[in-house]
This record gives C-alpha cells, sequence and structure tokens, in this order.
C-alpha cells in the first residue's frame, strides 16, 4: 500500500476528526496508525496503547489503525472499550511513547476521529499536520509488531476512588449517556459511600438517551428530572469518551463548567495559595476574580485540551478548566482531563464541607450571562469575519483581550467573539451584571457582526 492523502479537514487544531463514510474511513486509520507507528519508531519506541470508545465505527477503525502500527513495527497495547482518560491512565502507568484514542467525542454518531498522544504530551497543531503531510508521502517504515490486550479497569477504578476521602455519605445521579464511560462508572460507584444511581449506562453508540454532550441543557433533562425526581444531593453527566463533565445541584439547576472550577479553585488556594488557575477565555469573570481574591494566578487561555495541558506543563499550573467541561488536575492527579476523576473530586469537596453543592455554587457572584451561541458560517470565512471584527473594535478603541478572537470589556461586562476550531461556526458569548446590560452587550457583538456581513437574527 503506498501513501495516502487524508482529508485536510480531518486533520484538525486538536486531533483526527471526520464523517465515517464521507471523509474518514478504515483505510484512513490504517494510514494513521502506519505514520504514527513510523513517528514512534524513530524515537525508538516499540509499543503505542489504543483504545476505542463505544461508537458502532469504532472497533473496525480501532482495528485497521492498529494494523496500522503493526506494519509500522509498534506493537499495540490494546486497553479495548474505554473512556478517553482510561487511555491516558494507562499510557502513563506504562511510560507509552504513544497513545491513540479513537474516538467521536462529543460528535453525532455518525463521526469518529483520533485523539493522539505522544510522550504522554498531546500531539496537536503542527504535529498532526506533519502526519497528514507523512501519510501522504507514503512515509513508512516496515516492521512486524504484534497486538496484546490489557484489562485496566482496576487499577483506574481503584485509583479514582481513593481520592474520595469523606466518610459523608452523598446522593447521587450518574448519567453516563450510553458512552463509554458506563463500565467505569458502574464499577467505581460500588467503591464509594452513599447512594448511587446510574442512568444509561449500557454502551451504545447510537446514543439512544440523547446527545452525549453535557454543555447542552437539552441533553441534561433525563439527569435533572432524576435528580429533582429522587431527592438527591448531585447529579453527573458525561460525554461521549468520558473527558468532559457536567454538573446539576439539588434543585436541579445546572451547574457550569466555569463554576466548577470555581468550586475546585477555592480548595486547592486553601491548600496551595499562590498557585496559578488556568481557564478558557469563554469562561464567566467571576472565576478569575474568585482565583484572584483568594490569592491564586488566574492566566486565560485559548480553548481546547492540548493547548491548555501544554501551558500547564511548560508553567506548573496545577489546575485548569474550560466551559466545555474539562477539568485538568495535576495537583494529587496526573494533569490531563478525566471527567470521572474531576467527578470524585466534585464529590469529596462537597461532602468534607459539610455543605451542598447548591449552597456552594450560590455563594459565588452572580452574573447573567448566554450560553456559548455557534453561529454556523463556511469554514473559509469564519477566521476573516472575527479579524474584521477585531480591526473595527480595535479603531472604536474597545478594551480587548486578544487570546484568541477578542474579548471585549466594558461598563456592563464583556463580549466573546471567536472562530470554533473544530466546527465550521463562530461563537459568542456576553456576561453582564444585570439584564439589561446583556441586552446591550448581546446588540454590540450583533452590531459588529452585521457591519461584517454576519446576520444574526435570532441567534444571539
Amino acid at each position: 500500500m503506498g501513501g495516502r492523502t487524508l482529508d485536510p479537514a480531518l486533520l484538525r487544531k486538536y486531533d483526527i476528526r471526520g464523517m465515517v463514510g464521507e471523509n474518514l474511513s478504515t483505510n484512513d486509520a490504517y494510514a494513521i496508525g502506519r505514520t504514527f507507528g513510523t513517528l514512534v519508531s524513530e524515537d525508538e519506541g516499540r509499543f503505542v496503547c489504543v483504545g476505542r470508545d463505544g461508537r458502532l465505527s469504532s472497533p473496525d477503525m480501532a482495528d485497521a489503525l492498529s494494523r496500522g502500527l503493526n506494519a509500522a513495527g509498534i506493537n499495540v497495547v490494546d486497553v479495548g472499550l474505554v473512556a478517553t482518560p482510561m487511555l491516558y491512565f494507562a499510557s502513563k502507568m506504562l511510560d507509552a511513547p504513544g497513545a491513540i484514542m479513537v474516538t467521536g467525542s462529543h460528535n453525532p454518531p455518525e463521526y469518529n476521529g483520533f485523539k493522539v498522544v505522544r510522550r504522554n504530551a498531546p500531539f496537536w497543531a503542527d504535529d498532526i499536520q506533519l502526519l497528514g503531510c507523512r501519510a501522504a508521502a507514503g512515509d513508512w517504515r516496515k516492521g512486524e509488531g504484534h497486538s496484546l490486550p490489557l484489562n485496566v479497569m482496576d487499577a483506574y477504578v481503584g485509583r479514582l476512588a481513593q481520592d474520595y476521602r469523606s466518610d459523608r455519605a452523598l446522593k447521587v445521579v450518574w448519567d453516563a449517556g450510553n458512552a463509554s464511560a458506563g463500565p467505569a462508572l458502574l464499577e467505581l460507584v460500588q467503591r464509594l459511600p452513599g447512594h448511587h444511581v446510574v442512568m444509561h449506562e449500557e454502551v451504545d453508540g447510537t446514543f439512544p438517551a440523547h446527545h452525549p454532550d453535557p454543555t447542552m441543557p437539552e441533553n441534561l433533562c433525563d439527569l435533572i428530572e432524576n435528580v429533582r425526581g429522587l431527592q438527591y444531593d448531585i447529579g453527573l453527566a458525561f460525554d461521549g469518551d468520558g473527558d468532559r463533565l457536567g454538573a446539576v445541584d439539588g434543585t436541579g439547576r445546572i451547574v457550569w463548567g466555569d463554576q466548577l472550577l470555581a468550586i475546585y479553585a477555592a480548595e486547592l488556594l486553601e491548600r496551595r495559595p499562590g498557585v496559578e488557575v488556568i481557564a478558557d477565555v469563554k469562561a464567566s469573570q467571576v472565576l478569575f476574580d474568585e482565583v484572584a481574591r483568594l490569592g491564586g494566578k488566574p492566566v486565560m487561555a485559548p480553548p481546547g485540551h492540548s493547548v491548555i495541558k501544554s501551558m500547564m506543563a511548560e508553567s506548573g499550573a496545577p489546575l485548569a478548566g474550560e466551559m466545555s467541561g474539562h477539568v485538568f488536575f495535576a495537583d494529587g492527579y496526573y494533569g490531563y482531563d478525566d471527567a470521572i476523576y474531576a467527578a470524585i473530586r466534585l464529590l469529596d469537596i462537597v461532602a468534607r464541607s459539610g455543605r451542598s453543592l447548591a449552597d456552594l455554587v450560590s455563594a459565588l457572584p452572580q452574573t447573567v450571562n448566554t450560553p456559548e451561541i455557534r453561529i454556523e458560517i463556511p469554514e473559509e470565512r469564519k477566521f476573516t469575519v472575527v479579524d474584521t471584527v477585531m480591526e473595527r473594535a480595535r479603531a472604536d478603541g474597545l478594551d480587548i483581550n486578544d487570546v484568541d478572537g477578542l474579548r471585549v470589556n466594558g461598563a456592563d461586562g464583556w463580549w466573546l467573539l471567536r472562530a470554533s476550531n473544530t466546527e465550521n461556526a463562530l461563537v459568542v458569548r456576553c456576561e453582564a451584571v444585570n439584564a439589561d446590560g446583556l441586552e446591550r452587550l448581546k446588540d454590540a457583538v450583533s452590531g459588529y457582526l452585521a457591519d461584517a456581513g454576519v446576520a444574526t437574527t435570532g441567534e444571539i
């Protein structure tokens, strides 16, 4: 088999992802395995860990990927059907030269892709483009590798359970979303005190209960209904591969990613005053202000699990997170995004506080804000629109943070405009001190977009 040209749309900033049968096939998976195996071999590496999520296409994709790795002379440690953080865990424990997770993450069922780790560090951006070039050229080593299975469930769940240190028994509803976190959740709750209900625990790549994206309120309806109906303390939800956490409190109120991070940060800074806490540019100003008030160093970052993990490794920050529900602990853990571990840390904080999650959230300063608003736009236009708005906003003398797109600060609060790295979309978010201020912010960003030729009627 010669080289294979991968669809450029597959080669995203943080991972490789596409639609099975349209721009992603098992031949692509083989080429990705063969190319990554060659890169690992050039580093004198001899094996790569491989895992897969519960999508219907994932077994065939993982098989083709593994055959490609083997053909490059690389042995495969097959951890099977797992959540992405379980693959990361295996890679850390084995000090693996490389690891690849076959997953479509939170995308619809027809999508799939690959999250790649090299020497336990993110493989992203230029690395992914290089992989595409090497695949097209057929620049491959030839060898004969083998595959062997490895069950990491007991070791992984045991490691997570040890960080629930309280004797307080909480009542928790867990929504696995028919995704690959389900088996681990069933094992984990057996090791925790309290009362636990696991919903939609059966892995089913058609996601019959609801789409596995806990950032969307409509996907939390079952969870909210069960928490309220059972009068439980907390509800927890997970995305398609278990690296993003959603939560609701005992009243059924959604607790957003930046609010969770504020709760984690308060506990951390009591033990480790002065440390950095990293959050993405979409996070509430409340979070950054709370970190500073508690004696920490707030750092604003572009969104993206790979860039945030890289920033943590460079700065030594022990905690980071995103609005999207990725939470990264390098405080007593390994620095990658593990939603199941983040759930354990949250439960332990709530239990040891003697308070409810609802109380902890209500104690935070209150603002009014929009969710992440996505405006569909052709791929070739999205960055141009952001550049146009940036130019005009600067000409108007606005107070701009340009860490990713533009976050404009004013008397009412702030608004954000950025181009999505994973979708053909612009992302808008606004936050204000009151409802009138929020309307003014929404009008402001709508006006700038209209000037750039983007109509937002009914979207903002």
